[in-house]
């Protein structure tokens, strides 16, 4: 999990383990959550299935900036 303050917002990108088979290579499906004072404002459910951990996490901090970009 990734953290950062942007505009005021905490914005969070997660980084969910997906391992179907143990055969299968991992991989990472993507989340962002936006909270305020505390406060859940806003959470993106699964936004996409990466190869790479910061991947996913760095597409969860996108999906949450652009958010709050577009509700300012």
């Amino acid at each position: 999990m990734e953290s950062e303050i942007y505009h005021g917002y905490n914005v969070w990108g997660h980084a969910i383990l997906q391992q179907e088979d143990i055969l299968q290579p991992e991989r990472y499906a993507a989340s962002g959550t936006i909270t305020r004072g505390g406060k859940l404002i806003e959470a993106s459910g699964i936004l996409g299935y990466f190869d790479f951990e910061n991947e996913a996490q760095h597409v969860g901090l996108d999906w949450a900036r652009a958010w709050i970009d577009s509700h300012g």
